[in-house]
This record gives C-alpha cells, sequence and structure tokens, in this order.
C-alpha cells in the first residue's frame, strides 16, 4: 500500500476511518460469577425474574397506616389512631389494617394488607400504650416503595452492552442474579521503543531517561476493561521493532510508543503499514498533543502508533484507543455527553483554529461553583498528569475559550 506519510487529518475524520477499519464486538463470550463482574460488559440484557421488591415496603421508621384516616391531621388537631400491630423486620404483618389502626413499623418492613402510607415517627405523638397521635397527613405511597417499583417481573435489569459498575452488581444481587454473561476483554499488546529508555529499576546513564509509558498504558487498558499483555521494550531498529509488533498480533489490539514522528529514526509508520493490509490509515491528526498519532489496521488487527511524549500518548489513548476497546467490547465507541461534568474556566486559554486542542485541567470549588483550572505545561512533563483530573476539548472551529466561561470536563 503507498501511503503519503504524515498528512494531517482532522480528529473526527481520523476517528471515523480508524473505527470504520476496526471490527466490531464483541469479540466473544463467557460466564462470570457476581461477584468477579465489576468492569465487565454485558453481552445481554438481564432481566427480572420476580417483581422487586416483592412487596410494598416501608423507608423510614414509623406507623404503617391507611392514608384516608391521616387527612386533615394537625399538630392541633392530630388523628388518633389505635397500633394493632408491631410488625417485626423480615417477617409478614400478623393482620390487615382496619379503619382507625396503624401499625408499628421499621425501614424495610413490610406494609401489612390495607396500609398505603407510612407516617415518620418524628411526625407522630404516643398518646398510650396503644393508641398514637398523627400530627401530619400523609398520601396514598408516602414513604413507601411500592412492589416492583425497582423493577417488574420481566423488565431489563441491566442493558446489554453495560459497563457493569458496583451498582448495577448491586442491583443484580437483589434480583437474585449470581453469574452474568459478558464479552471477553480484549486483550491490548503495549511495546514501548527508543534507544533513550531503560527500565524504572535502572540507573539512567547520561541522555537516558526511565520508560512509563507501559505503566500508564496498562493503567489505561484495565480501565477501559480489556487486558493488557507487555511486549516488552525494542530499541530504535527495524528488525527488533517488526519483530515485537508481528508477536504482538497475536492480541486484539496493538500499542507502539515511541517513534511515531518525522524524523530520521522514527520508523513506526513504515513498519506498521508492512504487518498488513489495509496498513497505515492515519499518520498525523491536526491535534495538540498527541499530533503525530499513527492509526493502523492489519488485517483485522487495529495498531495504534502512540507518540512517545507521555502526556501525547495519554492523550492519544483517549480519543483512538478507547474507543476502540468500547467498540471490541460491544460498547458505544464513545462517552455520552453528560459523562461530562460542567464547570467553569478560571483564566483565559488560547488555541489556533483547525486543529482541536485538548485541555488538562484541575476540577476546584470556590464560592459554591465548580471551576477549571488550566494545568498548562510541555508535553513530556508527566507531572502535568498528576497535577490534572479533567480534560477539557477545545474543537477546531474555536479560537481559544475565555476566563468565566462554562466549558465540559472529561474525567481523567
Amino acid at each position: 500500500m503507498e501511503v503519503d506519510f504524515f498528512q494531517l487529518k482532522r480528529v473526527s475524520e481520523a476517528q471515523r476511518i480508524f473505527l470504520e477499519a476496526c471490527p466490531q464486538g464483541p469479540l466473544g463470550y463467557e460466564s462470570v460469577a457476581l461477584l468477579d463482574a465489576t468492569g465487565r460488559v454485558l453481552a445481554e440484557p438481564v432481566r427480572s425474574q420476580e417483581d422487586l421488591p416483592g412487596f410494598d415496603r416501608s423507608t423510614v421508621d414509623g406507623y404503617a397506616v391507611r392514608a384516608a384516616d391521616t387527612f386533615g391531621a394537625s399538630a392541633a388537631l392530630p388523628a388518633y389512631l389505635r397500633i394493632a400491630d408491631d410488625i417485626p423486620m423480615g417477617q409478614a404483618a400478623n393482620r390487615p389494617l382496619g379503619p382507625g389502626e396503624c401499625a408499628r413499623i421499621a425501614t424495610g418492613g413490610m406494609l401489612p394488607p390495607g396500609a398505603d402510607a407510612v407516617v415518620m415517627a418524628e411526625h407522630t405523638d404516643l398518646i398510650a400504650g396503644d393508641e398514637v397521635g398523627i400530627v401530619r397527613p400523609a398520601a396514598p405511597g408516602t414513604n413507601v416503595i411500592r412492589r416492583g417499583e425497582d423493577c417488574p417481573a420481566g423488565g431489563v435489569l441491566v442493558e446489554a452492552g453495560t459497563m457493569l459498575r458496583p451498582q448495577e452488581v448491586a442491583l443484580l444481587a437483589h434480583a437474585g442474579v449470581t453469574r452474568v454473561k459478558v464479552a471477553r476483554r480484549p486483550r491490548v499488546a503495549i511495546l514501548s521503543t527508543g534507544d533513550e529508555l531503560v527500565p524504572p529499576d535502572t540507573s539512567p546513564a547520561p541522555g537516558q531517561i526511565r520508560e512509563s509509558n507501559s505503566f500508564a498504558l496498562c493503567g489505561l487498558v484495565t480501565a477501559s476493561g480489556a487486558e493488557p499483555v507487555l511486549l516488552g521494550h525494542a530499541p530504535d531498529e527495524v528488525a527488533a521493532i517488526r519483530a515485537k509488533l508481528q508477536a504482538g498480533l497475536a492480541a486484539d489490539v496493538v500499542l507502539i510508543s515511541g517513534g511515531s514522528s518525522v524524523g530520521v529514526r522514527d520508523m513506526t509508520a513504515a513498519v506498521l503499514d508492512e504487518l498488513g493490509p489495509p496498513g497505515v490509515l492515519v499518520h498525523g491528526v491536526a491535534l495538540k498533543p498527541a499530533k503525530p498519532t499513527i492509526l493502523a489496521v492489519a488485517g483485522t488487527k487495529p495498531v495504534v502508533g502512540l507518540p512517545g511524549n507521555p502526556v501525547s500518548a495519554h492523550v492519544s489513548f483517549l480519543l483512538f484507543v478507547q474507543p476502540t476497546i468500547r467498540r471490541l467490547l460491544g460498547m458505544a465507541p464513545f462517552q455520552p455527553r453528560w459523562a461530562a461534568i460542567r464547570a467553569r474556566l478560571s483564566k483565559n486559554y488560547p488555541s489556533a483554529a483547525g486543529r482541536v486542542d485538548v485541555l488538562r485541567v484541575a476540577l476546584v470549588e470556590r464560592d459554591g461553583e465548580l471551576w477549571a483550572e488550566p494545568v498548562q505545561g510541555k508535553s513530556g512533563l508527566i507531572s502535568t498528569l498528576t497535577s490534572a483530573n479533567g480534560m477539557v476539548i477545545i474543537e477546531e472551529t474555536q479560537e481559544g475559550l475565555t476566563a468565566g466561561q462554562w466549558v465540559d470536563v472529561w474525567p481523567i
């Protein structure tokens, strides 16, 4: 394939070209125990086999009542009811409520037949051992979770393509689900390149630096729901890089950091193009940082050349690799807009039209408002990543942002 290397493409165009060439997941399925399901992606919807909850429950400590018996009650003129039952936790009531009766009940207790509301204990006055004064009226359904309100029998508890969080796991356990069918985790091979790199446990000689990108990428891959596979390190030699990458094609996705820019020793694009058709699809994106990103596909395997600078590699991963992993898991490639956090930018930030700028920010609260403080620094400074907990994407049609402007902050 003849490739005109380093021809900048718009971010949206690069994403479209790359994702359209990548396979659509899920790549396979497996059954896992619910306790091991957090962070996994459901392969099929899970439906409830029963009403949840299976009975009307109280949400407060107080008295189960017939709401009509409390209408018009006030501190000046209470409604007096006879305490006909004391409902034990985990058990049904001993008898139904009749007119003018109530039953003591605890949070989570089962309402007796005839009751349709619960009055909080704070809104009552105990008159005698078996009589209580209601000082605030209750409408039907007050302080009550109705049978099937969480989910009716046959209803969908969690949709397919959902990455399970602790709250979805709790809902499934509530429904009696103990195993779930999930998408197989994509395996993502990670290779670092560069003659200047040495392992973290080595003291660098003059001109050398400790390799850190593979550690960051492992964490990003895991957090995205995939399984990292470390290929180690390769020097700036074509044969060594080619051999490592060919071994990496046993995985579902291959990442290589370093050697993606234009230079005498930057050979990654040529090697990626040799791995198999269609080869390199994009080399260079109108993006700051991460301009020299390479997007390729070898057969059906996505291969991404990430810049060597840690910040650039991080940005490139979030914009191109994470959507690919989500696609391979059977999820929508991009996070919905509501996943962003709205905040006000604390200072002016200039940006060049015609490219996407990714601004790292730290979210802080001031005077009851959430503000985004720009964290600026060169793309080789890892400390700018540790100081930031979000990013603001400045579209190519914008010429910077102004102080006080509301922006969408994507958590990182």
